[in-house]
């Protein structure tokens, strides 16, 4: 059994046992249960339900990992030939990592 949930405006594939790493939540904390109830397709063993937007009763229910995980750090370089001009910029974002525990339909 499977779902495709919307968290924080991104949909992902949740599986009961598999590990999400989400935008960060703001008020997660690690050891906490969180229940997302965006849930937009669920699939029991190929019976298919299609939400319109979400599909009624279900729920995902996920608890959090680690409050606060940094991805891979991105570099933004820009230059401008002939002139000189050379900027270095980085980037890390910021996860929430978050184990799914079941999938309620």
């Amino acid at each position: 059994m499977y779902a495709i949930v919307e968290i924080n405006g991104q949909q992902f594939k949740a599986e009961a046992g598999k590990k999400l790493f989400v935008q960060h939540l703001q008020n997660a904390e690690a050891g906490a249960t969180v229940e997302f109830d965006r849930v937009l397709l669920v699939d029991n063993e190929g019976n298919i339900t299609v939400g319109a937007p979400t599909v009624e009763g279900a729920k995902v229910v996920c608890e959090v990992v680690c409050a606060l995980v940094k991805g891979d750090k991105v570099l933004v370089f820009h230059k401008k030939r002939r002139k000189g001009y050379r900027k270095l910029n980085g980037h890390r974002q910021q996860f929430t990592e978050l184990t799914i525990k079941e999938v309620v339909a």
